[in-house]
């Protein structure tokens, strides 16, 4: 009797264990929805390459990747409440409007919804943090070092920029003109800035100008994805190519050709992949409350290392990308 007593109770132990395991639910996975300025758009279709590099790695996260079909922020605005509704964790955007998002990404946050802009930013109430690609400081700094790295640190250069009123341009030309003050580009001589207003062809006609007007001329800086194509093409017209090279932010797909034809050794601009993987890692950061929305704070961003969040919630993520014969050809295929 007594071992009946004691089979029956280990059962009934066993049948509570069993029920027990059946009444825990898996760890659910942690939902990250980046919302792009529109889909179809080659540049966010490699961030959402790259936000699925960090979910793979992080475990248990599933991307959501979304985008109105045309950018507008009204767009933007009606998907962010969709995702409110599914109850995300967080939020990854890129804003059509830094200002009119701001309500609804509030609501987001209101709901516990972490949000976190990258590339084109919300205003600072509307987001936990705003990773830039970039900045001003790295920016300038890379495209002096490529033109000095393309003509052997010597020789006159010049800068193609757009408008003369473009804020961000006008930031760079100024750091660029602070680094050819340190002594290793002390052989590099700037000899003219001229504004193309990211028109093809009056910034064509500017770079033709700067060919003609500057004979010793070794290389044309563009910090404009039109003049730097503008650019290429003038120096291969005016057959100099190998005599004076191009260099600047350009786009991939446009400068693929360029970089082949030798009018480009090398030019610059952000990797959205890494763009992507960095903030879909940093917002799995915030969810898992590992990082902190608060000045001076250090988030990881993975394999990219950490970033620091500045007075107003802003961190960059590093200099601008190289591209190159190496590489082109593979993201031209992307943006």
């Amino acid at each position: 009797m007594k071992l009946k007593t004691t089979l029956l109770a280990l059962a009934a132990v066993g049948i509570l264990a069993g029920l027990a395991a059946c009444g825990q639910k898996k760890p659910e996975k942690t939902r990250i929805a980046m919302v792009v300025k529109s889909l179809g758009n080659g540049f966010f279709d490699a961030a959402h390459t790259g936000a699925d590099e960090a979910a793979k790695q992080l475990g248990n996260v599933e991307v959501i990747y979304t985008g109105p079909t045309t950018p507008s922020a009204e767009g933007q605005i009606e998907i962010i409440n969709s995702l409110i509704s599914q109850k995300v964790d967080a939020i990854v955007i890129s804003a059509n409007d830094p200002n009119a998002l701001v309500p609804i990404a509030k609501k987001a946050m209101q709901r516990g919804i972490k949000v976190i802009s990258f590339d084109s930013g919300i205003a600072p109430e509307g987001r936990q943090m705003q990773l830039n690609p970039s900045n001003a400081q790295l920016i300038g700094e890379k495209q002096i070092q490529m033109a000095s790295d393309e003509i052997g640190g010597a020789g006159e250069i010049a800068i193609l920029s757009a408008s003369a009123q473009a804020t961000n341009q006008n930031i760079w030309i100024g750091v660029m003109k602070n680094v050819l003050q340190k002594p290793e580009y002390a052989k590099l001589k700037l000899v003219a800035t001229v504004y193309g207003d990211d028109q093809s062809d009056k910034s064509y006609r500017e770079a033709i100008g700067l060919l003609r007007s500057h004979p010793q001329l070794k290389a044309i800086i563009a910090p404009t994805t039109v003049g730097i194509v503008a650019a290429s093409k003038a120096v291969a017209d005016e057959h100099l190519v190998g005599k004076v090279y191009v260099t600047g932010l350009g786009l991939p797909s446009e400068m693929a050709g360029h970089v082949k034809s030798g009018a480009v050794k090398e030019f610059a601009i952000w990797n959205p992949i890494d763009l992507g993987y960095a903030a879909t890692y940093a917002a799995d950061q915030f969810v898992k409350g590992k990082a902190e929305a608060k000045p001076g704070a250090t988030v990881s961003v993975g394999r990219l290392g950490n970033v620091t969040l500045d007075a107003e919630g802003e961190a960059a993520l590093g200099p601008p990308f190289t591209y190159n014969a190496d590489n082109v050809d593979k993201f031209a295929k992307l943006f």
